[in-house]
């Protein structure tokens, strides 16, 4: 299958968000409160609101002040001062990759007519290459390919006018696309193109979280504050994940019952419920700053930014 694999891997190299680690990094914490409430505008925060957000979510007032600094670092982050006081913002290239990442991540898979033919991914790079050979495979990934055998990516979808813009850089020859249908040689020889998803793995992630976070939609009246800003982010930081796994195969080749769309459904109950109280306490921390604004599921697909 298409494994589990860092969000990093399938970002462009020149913002380098951060990788996950088990838990949730206070890096990925961080990017998440800025993401959820500041993009639209690229507002400022000062950077004593982000540590005591980062605070709240158990990140230590030294472990929040270093995240800060690795972030701007990395590029993610942009800083400006006035006397003592800090603040920071998501750079330009960090809100132009996040808003992207949103439309994809978030939006419902479209339900199309399969016309049964699959697009074919071959490539040859040299074992040598390996920051070469991950660049493409983290942009194979993003495109919702899997490996069928090495060297060998393979898509349901006609990705035919998308692969040539992902692919340009590459050595010439390095990459040959094609649409083809598959031929069954029987289940001793061959092998079902499906077969390069795990797709019971992929809907047992679906299950757990349907399982962890479906008891907290008969509460979301009830929560508020550091609590409301805690779980919502915390849900995203779990279900953002998921989107990156599925390779929104078509109905044909799914399973009947399907969790994806109960899954979406869930996450978007919370996320969009507890939006207002959230909102709430980000500006009671942050203090009466213009651009703070909690964003629902409709609006990451809408593109938050530009």
């Amino acid at each position: 299958m298409t494994s589990p694999y860092d969000i990093e891997e399938i970002f462009p190299d020149d913002v380098r968000l951060p990788r996950r680690q088990s838990g949730g990094s206070p890096q990925g914490v961080a990017v998440t409160l800025l993401a959820d409430y500041t993009l639209r505008a690229r507002a400022w925060l000062p950077s004593a609101a982000i540590v005591a957000l980062l605070g709240e979510a158990g990140v230590s007032h030294a472990g929040a002040r270093a995240t800060i600094s690795r972030l701007a670092r990395r590029g993610v982050l942009e800083g400006s001062r006035q006397g003592r006081a800090s603040s920071y913002r998501l750079t330009e290239a960090a809100a132009a990759v996040l808003s992207a990442g949103g439309r994809v991540l978030f939006a419902p898979a479209p339900d199309v007519d399969w016309d049964e033919c699959w697009t074919l991914i071959a490539f040859s790079l040299p074992q040598g290459d390996v920051v070469g050979r991950r660049e493409l495979r983290g942009k194979l990934r993003w495109l919702g390919c899997a490996p069928l055998y090495d060297g060998l990516w393979i898509s349901p979808h006609d990705l035919t006018e998308e692969a040539g813009p992902h692919f340009a850089g590459l050595a010439s020859g390095a990459v040959t696309v094609f649409r083809a249908r598959h031929v069954a040689l029987g289940e001793s020889i061959g092998r079902d193109p499906v077969e390069a998803w795990d797709t019971a793995a992929i809907a047992e992630r679906y299950d757990a979280f349907i399982r962890r976070w479906g008891s907290l939609r008969d509460r979301l009246g009830r929560i508020s504050g550091a609590e409301a800003v805690r779980t919502r982010t915390e849900v995203m930081d779990t279900y953002r994940r998921l989107p990156v796994l599925d390779p929104g195969l078509p109905r044909p080749l799914l399973p009947a019952d399907w969790p994806r769309e109960p899954a979406r459904e869930l996450f978007a109950a919370i996320y969009d419920g507890l939006a207002g109280p959230a909102e709430d306490h980000v500006r009671a921390v942050a203090g009466p700053l213009p651009g703070v604004h909690a964003h629902t599921v409709a609006d990451l697909v809408a593109g938050v930014w530009p």
